[in-house]
């Protein structure tokens, strides 16, 4: 742990986090020091003079937070009136050429600016000559849209692109009344991470193409989530609402915070990737091609795996643990081999030494947990003498070619569960919708071998099973979440003294336990 000191803030003794600034250090204890400029992620700046305090008997009495430590004993003034009008003139000088467009501004609802004028300002503007106008509307490249207007020249989208990406597209141009952010000519945004900028930004300079005028944020609901983009498993916030009548759809992906994983960013694929969870879509149960009830389905499939002499069960490296926990006991209940080959899930080179991976699964680790074969000989091996194929939710599409596919299964009876439209449930004998991540809980083990668990995020107005549900109501013995975390305990040693709800939001590290060494 951390050494611990004791300052004062506004006369209130706090414990603190001794070599932290004081924005993070008093920030911790509830404590607000206003700032624009400086990011946890970026590192202190110093330009917005927004964060300065007094310093009690300090030399000099005035510091900029961001770049002054804790320290013990410290006297910290936040409230004294020359710090309040400091602030207020801070507010002033921001809001001179700002346009107060909030109305029509994406980040209307998000915005530090709005927020900061409530809390800190408050006044009228004694400007009696014509703002200075700049540009609008500039495409910067990569789906981020600028508006130089609104732009408080903090500098946060240019330290990004240069100590992040390393790739140093933006710089701030001219001096004075005449600074501007902007790319470089020729050169406009052109990496795989570049509308965390748009995160960034403190107020509505930045925006994103995709997320521009479709929903204002105070009707957005907030629920935690994993991507399952790819192995990394970034933490993210599912912003979703449902209009009035309509269904629970999702509007965007933003990056949550989690040292452990991510840190403050994700890449742009992934932040994209909430358009899966909308379109295309499987939402009907069809049983030879014609609208069925689910539990004619269900009864249909039960009479084919009764009838099958050699059934073959397929999982994608996408189902969570419970899901495949679940799967495996039906599979060893109908005495069927189960397979994950899902070489088509991987991307050779596609990765990079920061966030992006190669396999674009969400738990292959878990894959390799349950002993699960993945290799495309002995799937192949397999399906050659199946005459039943229960397919959850593998997009075999991309692995084998549509052609190919429409070979290896022509004299095999195929029952298919899953959450989007491919090849091979346009093939299926059966096909039985089942629900999206951002609609069940669950728990994944990404590519460092650390476990996170998600939870529900949203509720559609005709709810669909998860495929641990369906895999109870095709024979499997695993009926309830209760008896699946148990199944799990026994075989991740580091759970078996807590339960699922007491796993560390960061997720639980199975490097420092016996778990990364457990066999099923």
């Amino acid at each position: 742990m951390s050494d611990m000191v004791k300052l004062f803030v506004n006369g209130v003794e706090v414990e603190v986090e001794a070599g932290k600034n004081l924005i993070d250090a008093v920030g911790a204890v509830g404590i607000e020091i206003p700032h624009l400029c400086y990011h946890p992620a970026l590192g202190a700046d110093g330009n917005c003079r927004m964060c300065l305090v007094g310093i009690e008997d300090g030399r000099p009495p005035l510091v900029p937070a961001c770049k002054t430590p804790a320290q013990e004993g410290m006297k910290v003034l936040l409230d004294a009136e020359h710090i309040k009008k400091i602030q207020r003139d801070v507010m002033e000088l921001e809001l001179i050429n700002h346009p107060i467009d909030c109305p029509v501004c994406d980040q209307a609802g998000e915005c530090s600016l709005q927020d900061y004028y409530m809390d800190y300002d408050q006044r009228e503007s004694r400007m009696t000559v014509a703002q200075v106008n700049k540009n609008k509307k500039m495409d910067f490249g990569c789906g981020v849209v600028h508006d130089q207007e609104r732009c408080v020249l903090c500098g946060r989208c240019v330290r990004f692109c240069r100590e992040i990406t390393k790739t140093g597209e933006l710089g701030i141009i001219n001096r004075t009344d005449e600074s501007r952010v902007n790319i470089f000519p020729g050169r406009p945004l052109e990496n795989r991470y570049a509308v965390n900028v748009v995160d960034l930004c403190p107020v509505g300079a930045m925006t994103s193409s995709d997320f521009r005028f479709q929903q204002r944020v105070w009707f957005l609901k907030k629920s935690p989530g994993i991507c399952h983009g790819c192995s990394k498993g970034c933490n993210i916030t599912i912003d979703h609402n449902r209009q009035k009548y309509e269904d629970d759809i999702i509007y965007r992906l933003r990056p949550r915070l989690n040292q452990q994983v991510n840190g403050y960013f994700m890449c742009d694929e992934g932040r994209l990737s909430y358009k899966q969870q909308n379109e295309n879509r499987v939402t009907q149960v069809l049983i030879d091609k014609s609208e069925a009830s689910i539990n004619d389905a269900i009864q249909s499939c039960l009479a084919k795996i009764e009838n099958s002499s050699s059934p073959l069960i397929l999982v994608s490296p996408n189902c969570s643990l419970e899901q495949l926990v679940a799967i495996k006991a039906l599979a060893d209940q109908i005495d069927a081999p189960i397979s994950g080959y899902s070489d088509g899930y991987i991307k050779a080179g596609d990765g990079d030494d920061y966030l992006i991976q190669d396999d674009k699964s969400a738990n292959r680790a878990g894959l390799n947990l349950l002993e699960i074969d993945t290799t495309k000989a002995k799937f192949e091996e397999r399906l050659a003498t199946a005459d039943l194929l229960i397919n959850f939710d593998n997009d075999l599409s991309l692995s084998y070619s549509d052609t190919e596919l429409k070979e290896m299964l022509s004299d095999t009876v195929i029952i298919a569960l899953s959450s989007q439209k491919n090849y091979l449930t346009d093939l299926a004998n059966i096909l039985i919708p089942l629900a999206a991540y951002s609609e069940y809980a669950g728990s994944l083990i990404n590519c460092d071998n650390i476990l996170q668990t998600f939870d529900k995020a949203l509720s559609k107005n005709a709810p669909l099973d998860d495929a641990a549900i369906v895999a109870a109501k095709l024979g499997g013995p695993m009926k309830n979440a209760t008896d699946i975390f148990c199944e799990l305990q026994k075989l991740i040693p580091a759970l078996s003294n807590t339960e699922l709800q007491n796993i560390p939001a960061e997720g639980l590290n199975l490097n420092n336990s016996e778990a990364s060494n457990v066999t099923a």
